[in-house]
């Protein structure tokens, strides 16, 4: 019996071989099965909210609070500002920023005009940013001051007619202006005044000279946002999705979320070139009423203190995050009361990190869980959740309304049965357009099936079981075949982390000449523990009780912090990549 489950009701496909779930109306009573979706573009959305709510507080910065009345009005004057510029409808224009107020109006201005909002890390690499304007022909980009040197360094090999710098300091009051330039502003060379950009505030004084309309019809199908992501070949490839992609999501992150209120505050920590942070802590927050705590840079330590100094309702971070916390001293104090919802996403959180941090909420005041999602940015972020009064062990949730699962044969379209592994697909309404200049990856990734749906094959591992249920392993790819045997990286992982000295381990695939790949654990030791041959003698005696013998690491390497990807992943390539170069030069 085939595997086949939503939060929505349809027909089922004419074999009659696929059972069709409803796990959102099984367990819960508040929850649609399926949700009426936004036809609006991103911007108009807003611009909805800022009309029912005026008064409230869209966005928090540095002291500094942004109503809905005023956001808009921020939004429309960036908007005419660009069709000042020559910005016109569907051009790309890239947006290489911290989350700060400048940011969020750009994004909502770019889609106002029509064009095409291309997110990219502001710390990426001169070589990175090339590729990204070269990627999606962006004519016009705004970055902060402190990175023009990259731009500059780039911009005779691309065609880039206008860059237009910022500073943190110009969303700043006067008082914190004066003391921002004397402390973060001295750290970095000025824009040479006769450089080629345009300032920020000459950009919104052309606009203020512009007489035309600014605002372009769109529809809600229309391509509104490119994000990046290595897709399933680990390839850097622009993902194309729509305004409906994201007003999609917005109304499915509220829907499962019936606790939330207009006004409630999400700390949005997650950076806003990610899907995670732009569709779950920022968009999801402006079209629901919600208030943004806009974070531009933040350490573990820091972050304590804006938990402290903010109260949010909501936050939202990778694995790695919530295990830093745990690593801070001094928080006995820490008051977690105010939290509604915690989320983990970007990567997979183990048991035994859950079962710490849950531990951690509950000392501290919360009466709730950390919650696992999952998604891709193909389908811009989250679109399985668990839900918020159950949870199973391992379990990443069941699909949102209106988002269907299967799981297949990998290289297939097969449907598996329930609780056998098989690739991850997913068909729903935050499905992407394409990937931007890639038809054949697209089609390769975006595929449609017998049921007439169009199914997104993830490229990920896992399983689902009868109630509905999704359970996630890893990349097909990440799967280290040793002697003939597959092992998943992250069950040893798993294991690891549950010994008393291992505070998080990374498991990769080491090429072998006769086992093809033998395995190699990296492990982080809490603090208190040695890295000594004894422990790691002792970790490997620990393992062979709970390992099979194919699948036992050959060596432990002790680490005091493990590579992190841009978005807080632990970056395991790089440990891959270290080790193929070690196998080489021997």
């Amino acid at each position: 019996m085939s595997n086949y489950t939503t939060a929505a009701v349809r027909p089922a496909p004419e074999t009659k071989t696929c059972i069709v779930h409803a796990p959102w109306l099984r367990f819960y009573d508040t929850v649609p099965a399926t949700l009426t979706y936004s036809r609006k573009t991103m911007a108009e959305a807003v611009f909805e909210i800022a009309e029912q709510y005026p008064d409230y507080i869209a966005w928090d910065f540095m002291g500094g609070k942004t109503t809905y009345k005023k956001a808009a009005e921020e939004i429309r004057a960036c908007a005419r500002s660009l069709m000042a510029m020559g910005v016109r409808e569907n051009d790309r224009v890239t947006i290489c920023m911290p989350n700060v107020p400048q940011t969020v109006a750009m994004f909502y201005a770019v889609n106002l005009v029509g064009a095409i909002a291309n997110m990219i890390h502001p710390l990426s690499s001169e070589g990175e940013i090339e590729f990204y304007i070269r990627e999606s022909g962006s004519v016009a980009a705004i970055t902060l001051d402190q990175f023009y040197g990259k731009f500059e360094s780039i911009r005779a090999n691309v065609d880039l007619p206008h860059l237009i710098i910022t500073s943190v300091a110009d969303a700043l009051s006067p008082v914190m202006k004066l003391g921002y330039k004397l402390t973060e502003g001295r750290k970095y060379p000025p824009v040479p005044k006769n450089a080629p950009v345009v300032f920020w505030k000459d950009f919104l004084k052309n606009g203020e000279r512009f007489r035309g309309n600014y605002i372009r019809p769109r529809k809600a199908e229309d391509g509104a946002v490119i994000l990046y992501s290595g897709g399933t070949t680990g390839v850097t490839k622009g993902i194309l999705l729509s305004n409906l992609n994201f007003n999609a999501l917005g109304a499915q992150i509220i829907a499962t979320n019936p606790m939330f209120k207009p006004g409630d505050k999400m700390l949005a920590i997650m950076p806003m070139f990610h899907g995670f942070g732009l569709g779950v802590s920022i968009h999801s927050m402006l079209v629901n009423g919600g208030r943004c705590i806009l974070i531009p840079r933040f350490t573990p330590q820091t972050y304590a203190e804006l938990l402290k100094k903010h109260k949010p309702n909501f936050i939202a971070g990778v694995p790695t995050l919530y295990e830093a916390l745990l690593r801070i001293p001094g928080l006995e104090d820490l008051d977690l009361s105010c939290l509604k919802g915690v989320f983990s996403g970007g990567d997979s959180l183990s048991v035994e990190l859950k079962k710490r941090f849950d531990k951690f909420l509950k000392e501290h005041k919360a009466t709730i869980e950390v919650r696992e999602g999952y998604g891709t940015t193909e389908c811009v972020t989250a679109s399985c959740l668990t839900p918020y009064h159950m949870s199973r062990e391992g379990s990443i949730g069941i699909p949102f309304p209106d988002t269907f699962y299967k799981i297949v044969r990998v290289g297939t379209e097969e449907e598996l049965p329930y609780g056998e592994e098989g690739e991850i697909c997913l068909s729903g309404p935050t499905v992407m357009m394409e990937y931007v200049g890639h038809p054949e990856e697209t089609a390769n990734t975006l595929r449609t099936h017998a049921d007439s749906l169009t199914w997104v094959h993830t490229g990920d591992l896992g399983k689902m079981d009868e109630d509905g249920f999704i359970y996630f392993r890893q990349r097909i790819k990440r799967m280290i075949v040793t002697s003939g045997y597959n092992v998943y990286p992250s069950q040893i992982e798993n294991i690891l982390d549950a010994h008393d000295a291992v505070h998080m381990s990374c498991v990769i695939g080491v090429p072998d000449p006769l086992k093809m790949q033998k395995v190699k654990a990296f492990v982080m030791l809490k603090p208190g523990f040695e890295a000594s041959a004894e422990t790691k003698q002792e970790l490997l005696a620990y393992c062979r009780k709970h390992v099979a013998k194919y699948a036992m690491p050959y060596d432990i390497e002790f680490r005091a912090e493990l590579p992190k990807t841009l978005v807080g992943k632990v970056a395991y390539r790089i440990l891959e990549e270290e080790e193929l170069r070690k196998s080489v030069q021997a």
